[in-house]
C-alpha cells in the first residue's frame, strides 16, 4: 500500500497543481473519478494488466471508454499514465486528489455511525461541533449500527473517534481482567 502511494504521488501532485492553477478542481475531480471507475472494472483491468497491449493501445482503451468525459489535459494525463505503465494507479490518484481537494477547500467529510438514528437537529449539532474542532466545513454522511449499543463512531480518512458503549464496555472488560 505504501508502495502505490509514493508512486501516485507525483502524479497526484502534478494534475492538482495543475488544476488549481486552471481552476478545474471539481473537472479534475470528476474525470478523475470517471478514469478511476473505469480502471478497477474487470474488462478493463484484464486490457491494462495484458502484457500483449502496448501502452498506446491501453492508453486507447481507456479514451475510448472515456474520452467524451476528459478535456484535453485529462487525455494526456491519461496517455501519460499509459505510458509508464501507471494506468492502475487510477484509484490512488484519485483518492491522494480528493484529500488535497479537501485540504485545499478546508472540508473534511466524516462517516457518522450511532445505534439509532439521528434526528435533523442532532446532526447538525453534531456537524458544527466537529467542524468547530476541526476548523472546516464538514460533510456528514450516518449510518445506524445497533451492535454499537450507544454513543457514535465518527470515521474520517485516518482520525477515528469511537465514543460507542461497545468500545468502552470492551475497555472495562480489558481494565478488569488486567
Amino acid at each position: 500500500m505504501a508502495e502505490l502511494n509514493t508512486v501516485a504521488r507525483p502524479y497526484t501532485k502534478a494534475a492538482f497543481e495543475y488544476a488549481l492553477a486552471e481552476g478545474t478542481l471539481d473537472a479534475w475531480s470528476d474525470m478523475l473519478k470517471l478514469s478511476a471507475a473505469v480502471a478497477q472494472d474487470e474488462h478493463m483491468a484484464r486490457v491494462l494488466g495484458n502484457p500483449a497491449f502496448t501502452s498506446e493501445q491501453k492508453a486507447q482503451a481507456m479514451l475510448s471508454v472515456c474520452e467524451d468525459s476528459l478535456s484535453a489535459p485529462g487525455r494526456n494525463f491519461i496517455a501519460l499514465l499509459a505510458e509508464n505503465r501507471r494506468l492502475a494507479l487510477l484509484p490512488e490518484i484519485l483518492a491522494q486528489f480528493e484529500q488535497l481537494k479537501a485540504n485545499q477547500q478546508k472540508s473534511v467529510d466524516i462517516d457518522v455511525t450511532t445505534a439509532f438514528e439521528l434526528d435533523e437537529q442532532q446532526q447538525q449539532k453534531l456537524t458544527q461541533a466537529i467542524g468547530a474542532k476541526l476548523g472546516r466545513e464538514v460533510k456528514m454522511t450516518s449510518q445506524v449500527d445497533k451492535s454499537i449499543l450507544g454513543g457514535v463512531v465518527i470515521r474520517s480518512a485516518d482520525l477515528v473517534i469511537d465514543g460507542s458503549v461497545r468500545a468502552r464496555l470492551a475497555k472495562l472488560t480489558e481494565a478488569m481482567s488486567s
